[in-house]
């Protein structure tokens, strides 16, 4: 049996691996629920969050490390503290009838990015096209969405990074469009998180390019507004699901999943969206993924009513309305895929630099690589120069660079829409 012990982060050493923390895991750097100690550095952030974590004996290591803690004299067996009452639901269980397989990256960032490039502009091109069409009352063309998506599913599959940095390089004039492609990319890396196989990620990618087709129905004032709606008007906007469900049946789509995420992406868990109240598992699981990252590309896009907040504000809103709004098994695979700092993030280093996120290490997140436009007196370098701050934390002698913090996607001035890499 798997025994969880609490230990001081005094007595930590590298080999153990910590399950649990004293604290909930957004109040500190560490994302991924469970890693490995693999340096003295590793121990030094652990002491500078923790008083003590929860260490998994069988999962650690070396074998002794196990004897040591196992031992009558610290053996103190207990288990992490949970934020939430009720116990995880097994994702297993959440996508019934599926088989989960977990990918792995197959490509570097830097190999990757060209072919992200070129799918992302041909979907670009593609939805332009097709919204155009519906647009003028004709019938989705769902034959060329699911061909221009393919790419896209192909890219992230192979390493979700790449096409993460691309589309946030990507900005669409209408943020109905590029909300959907931004939606679509943060869905397929969810699921690839979750190991869904590949014919989901299509789905994901098809059902989230075609969540707000529905609002070319609804008047774009409304859309564009910078003032509160009126219940009429709110009630208005809120049609744009039976509009979206409308142009989805004329042109013949079947795919449940796809459906599913058009009709119920604004359910809430907790019972209190729309259009039906739908909660908990009345909601289908794809509908429910559609709600997160809706919601996450909406807290980080400006807006014509709210100005975006940066990624990290953004998941630690998701995060506190976990069991709530979303499902708390979702809400922590989504961070987990993408981490606090995802690709095309805006940060400020601890040497007081500006720099973009371009790719990130899957178990530690905390030190990807940056791309620095600005330095430390915030002027803007005549070269984007990239840097990987795992590297320097682990090079001899070198200065330790790390991320101070997350920054809103305009701050200094920064347009992301002219960074090249």
């Amino acid at each position: 049996m798997i025994k969880t012990l609490k230990v001081p982060t005094s007595d930590l050493v590298i080999g153990m691996f910590v399950s649990g923390l004293d604290r909930p895991w957004l109040e500190t750097p560490f994302i991924t629920q469970g890693f490995l100690i693999a340096s003295a550095e590793d121990v030094r952030d652990l002491q500078k969050y923790c008083e003590f974590v929860y260490i998994d004996s069988k999962r650690s290591k070396r074998p002794e490390l196990a004897i040591r803690l196992e031992s009558p004299k610290r053996a103190e067996s207990a288990a992490p503290k949970k934020n939430k009452d009720r116990p995880r639901v097994p994702l297993e269980h959440i996508f019934f009838g599926r088989m989960l397989k977990p990918y792995r990256d197959d490509r570097g960032w830097e190999e990757e990015t060209p072919h992200a490039q070129r799918a992302m502009n041909t979907l670009i091109v593609d939805i332009d096209d097709i919204f155009a069409q519906v647009s003028q009352g004709a019938k989705l063309n769902v034959i060329k969405l699911r061909k221009s998506v393919e790419p896209i599913v192909d890219s992230i599959s192979r390493n979700p990074d790449a096409c993460l940095w691309v589309s946030r390089l990507k900005h669409h004039d209408e943020y109905t469009y590029q909300h959907s492609l931004s939606t679509a990319m943060w869905a397929v890396s969810l699921g690839r998180q979750l190991g869904l196989p590949r014919r989901d990620l299509r789905s994901l990618a098809m059902g989230c390019m075609l969540m707000g087709v529905g609002k070319l129905r609804v008047d774009p004032k409304l859309l564009q507004a910078n003032r509160a709606l009126t219940a009429d008007e709110a009630n208005e906007v809120a049609r744009h699901v039976g509009h979206g469900l409308g142009i989805l049946n004329d042109c013949g789509i079947l795919n449940r999943d796809v459906v599913d995420m058009v009709a119920h992406h604004h359910e809430r868990y907790d019972g209190s969206g729309y259009p039906k109240g739908l909660s908990r598992n009345q909601i289908p699981p794809f509908a429910r993924i559609a709600g997160i990252v809706d919601t996450y590309d909406a807290l980080t896009s400006n807006r014509s009513y709210a100005q975006a907040v940066s990624p990290s504000d953004a998941i630690k809103i998701l995060y506190e309305a976990r069991d709530e709004d979303f499902q708390a098994e979702l809400v922590e695979a989504f961070i987990q895929a993408i981490g606090i700092y995802p690709a095309g993030t805006l940060v400020e280093l601890s040497s007081g630099e500006v720099g973009v996120v371009v790719a990130e290490y899957r178990t530690r997140r905390l030190r990807p690589k940056v791309m620095l436009l600005l330095d430390a007196d915030k002027r803007r370098l005549p070269n984007a120069q990239v840097i990987d701050l795992q590297g320097i934390s682990t090079a001899p002698g070198a200065r330790m660079v790390t991320i101070k913090k997350s920054l809103e996607p305009d701050a200094y001035g920064i347009d992301l829409a002219s960074v090249t890499g």
